[in-house]
């Protein structure tokens, strides 16, 4: 039994222009030559090889900070995954029910309309995928990234897994609409592993059509960048791409089906193993599987965790518990929900994953459910904390066929202690937004004194934090709110304001070595002036649906700022109070 958490505080040659029909006749001949060939992930360092005479005499260091200004060489392989890790021996892409490995291949289906670039990260092409952004505006890099081309060495795959999904075991889940196109190692000696979502059915859509719209790829690209800027654990998002293939979507499952554009989105993320991943293996018994992915899982992505000791499992599951505290944590700190925390959606590695009905919390509400479909509000934002302890103990009950009866007892008290590991992580957390220093009894009261009062007055969570990191506190003390700090003025009408302002400026005091100006330029470092609002997000969707991407783009580059002052954004109304029309914005499930 679990213990409930109360809300705290209230290639080597060019992309082959081969015949999709031909090609799918060499894929079981691709496996077989990627299963012989020496282990090599993608790169871009080869890349020298055949450049003329000049490039060759350059130095090896200046060869490896280069950057790959087009694909012909650059490479991506999926033969780190497959030659450990079994694959589905049924090679035709139809939906079905699939035992005993753990991917099956799934080749993307290309759009039959023109595809148009809607936005790349920067950041992640050249730092991560070592790719000049000119690249980006090539036709190679267009086929590549809306699934139309694969990379010679990478076999294109749709991973199964399964679930508990708002509480209920779901079976059989899967990459439904998403193809893993292969494993990049960069020049720093980073492995990421490449995902076209929205990219075609696989043996996993059951009834779904594979693809994912505009509206929701939108959302995708800006909120997982968001989140890394933010510094959150997170995918990333390298590329989005539009199509003009229709698409039919209930978006909140009223009956009423609309025509909604096709989209890809290219992410990446050091790993796509999820607690379903697990749960799928235990659940029918294929223990041999699950300790040959665990031990795989362990090697590759946890390193202080040593794959031959034998409590070896021990170690990961008390890693995973303490990084999934941190992280949902972290969550809590900038007011974001996930919308749908189904353990098929919480990663191994504990970073954001599969943004979907997702939601940046506006009028602060424990009860805030950005999810039109989640009628039970099981996952508000209040709840997160407990669902990440429901989600751990599926994940306890996947590994335990794997224990000892020893084991099974450590991982039990591990367990157990995530409420602790979670609560000391929040309550750095928001000591910090506030901008205390040191260790105080009345900190934890101060801290849910402030939240019990933007609850009532219902205040704008981030702006709130942001205008305390921008007030000084002569002005704090003279109650004399000025009409800029508009979140706070909301709450200064509240009639206990002036006892939380007393209390709060006396906390300050106590600050050692501490200023007012180093306060607030302390705090302005941790409150974000800009996270992804529902209506922000909606206004470049709306725009994006008629062709105009540049609100998508505007809000991609302040994004990568949350913390500094942005003329645009600020033009924008983007740390202005939540627009009317907007104020009852939720998200559907439907992408």
């Amino acid at each position: 039994m679990t213990r409930r958490i109360g809300f705290p505080f209230c290639f080597l040659i060019r992309r082959l222009h081969i015949p999709r029909l031909l090609l799918l006749c060499m894929t079981c001949q691709l496996v077989i030559c990627s299963l012989l060939q020496p282990s090599l992930e993608g790169s871009a360092n080869l890349l020298h090889l055949f450049s003329n005479k000049s490039n060759q005499e350059q130095s090896y260091c200046e060869a490896e900070t280069r950057l790959a200004s087009s694909l012909d060489f650059w490479t991506l392989s999926s033969e780190n995954l497959i030659a450990v890790l079994p694959i589905d021996p049924v090679k035709e892409n139809y939906v079905r029910k699939v035992k005993n490995c753990i991917f099956s291949i799934a080749l993307p289906t290309p759009f039959k309309s023109r595809v148009h670039l809607v936005a790349v990260s920067k950041e992640v092409l050249e730092d991560i995928l070592d790719l000049d952004l000119s690249v980006s505006e090539t036709e190679d890099f267009i086929q590549l990234v809306s699934g139309e081309k694969i990379v010679f060495g990478s076999i294109p795959l749709a991973h199964r897994y399964g679930g508990h999904q708002f509480g209920i075991w779901a079976d059989q889940l899967g990459d439904g609409r998403a193809h893993l196109i292969g494993i990049y190692m960069n020049r720093q000696g980073e492995k990421w592993e490449l995902q076209l979502k929205g990219s075609g059915k696989t043996p996993y859509s059951r009834n779904g059509d594979g693809r994912a719209v505009l509206r929701s790829s939108v959302r995708e690209f800006l909120c997982s960048e968001a989140m890394h800027y933010l510094g959150i654990p997170t995918s990333r998002a390298a590329s989005l791409v539009v199509s003009d293939d229709e698409v039919w979507r209930d978006q909140f499952y009223n009956g009423s089906i609309v025509k909604e554009r096709g989209a890809v989105v290219l992410r990446i993320a050091k790993s796509w193993f999820r607690i379903g991943s697990l749960e799928i293996l235990a659940h029918y018994g294929e223990l041999d599987l699950l300790r040959t992915l665990l031990d795989f899982i362990i090697r590759e992505h946890f390193p202080s965790v040593d794959v031959k000791e034998p409590n070896r499992y021990v170690g990961f599951f008390s890693i995973v518990v303490s990084k999934t505290a941190q992280l949902i944590a972290l969550w809590m700190s900038v007011g974001f929900a996930h919308g749908v925390c189904n353990t098929d959606n919480f990663s191994l590695l504990s970073i954001t994953i599969d943004y979907g009905p997702f939601g940046f919390m506006e009028a602060y509400n424990p009860g805030f459910v950005p999810n039109t479909s989640d009628d039970e509000r099981r996952y508000k934002i209040g709840n997160q904390a407990n669902i990440g302890m429901f989600n751990l103990n599926k994940l306890l009950q996947a590994i335990n066929p794997l224990l000892d009866p020893g084991q099974k007892q450590l991982t039990a008290q591990i367990l157990e202690g995530y409420p602790v590991l979670y609560y000391k992580r929040f309550r750095e957390l928001f000591k910090a937004k506030l901008g205390l220093l040191g260790e105080t009894k009345g900190d934890d009261d101060l801290i849910a004194f402030l939240l019990q009062l933007m609850e009532e007055k219902e205040a704008d969570f981030t702006m709130t934090f942001r205008q305390l990191s921008e007030i000084t506190q002569s002005q704090l003390q003279e109650l004399s709110i000025p009409q800029q700090f508009w979140a706070l003025k909301m709450i200064s009408k509240h009639k206990l304001f002036p006892v939380w302002v007393s209390q709060y400026l006396l906390r300050l005091k106590s600050n050692v070595n501490d200023s007012d100006s180093k306060r607030r330029e302390r705090m302005t470092t941790v409150n974000p002036r800009y996270v992804l609002k529902n209506w922000m997000a909606e206004s470049a969707v709306q725009k994006a649906e008629r062709n105009d991407f540049s609100e998508v783009r505007l809000l991609q580059r302040v994004l990568q700022h949350p913390f500094q002052k942005h003329p645009a954004a600020e033009r924008a109304g983007y740390s202005s109070p939540t627009p009317s029309w907007a104020r009852d914005l939720r998200v559907s499930c439907s992408s």
